[in-house]
């Protein structure tokens, strides 16, 4: 792959010297959403994940990381973060907040490294599938060397 089709996200797995593998996809009209994703790389629903950006009543923001399939609890999602109450965060912030798009959010490599969590589900799979960081490009990254490099929790955050 050229340096210059490379993400942040990459970049980072690399100077961190952890193996990934990547799978781009044809983004269709309307189809952005998880589950057309993992149908369109033919991956199961629960080896790929998504990631929601929230943001608390505190004004800190968090990253949950989360089956494609599955919804957020955002009860649950307060409860671990120590928060009162939590929201998604408005699409519009969600450049400005990661240095991503809505479709192409990595928990690898945003502006600022938010706490994140990972839903426990992922300890069921050897590797993790989410964002590489581009609409149209997912990686895939052993779930022990994902939940090091971004200092993840793993809790029950999905309803």
């Amino acid at each position: 792959m050229s340096k210059s089709k490379k993400t942040n996200a990459m970049r980072i797995l690399e100077r961190n010297k952890i193996t990934y593998k990547v799978f781009e996809y044809k983004v269709v009209e309307g189809k952005t959403d998880g589950i057309s994703v993992a149908d369109s790389l033919s991956q199961s629903h629960e080896l790929v994940f998504k990631t929601l950006v929230t943001k608390a009543h505190s004004g800190n923001h968090y990253v949950f990381v989360i089956p494609v399939a599955e919804e957020l609890d955002l009860k649950k999602a307060a409860s671990v973060s120590g928060e009162k109450k939590i929201e998604m965060l408005a699409m519009k912030e969600l450049l400005k907040t990661t240095g991503y798009v809505h479709g192409g959010c990595s928990p690898i490599g945003m502006k600022k490294q938010f706490k994140t969590f990972i839903d426990k589900s992922v300890l069921n799979n050897e590797c993790i599938i989410c964002s590489g960081g581009r609409v149209g490009m997912q990686i895939e990254v052993l779930t022990r060397e994902m939940i090091q490099l971004i200092d993840a929790g793993i809790e029950d955050i999905c309803k």
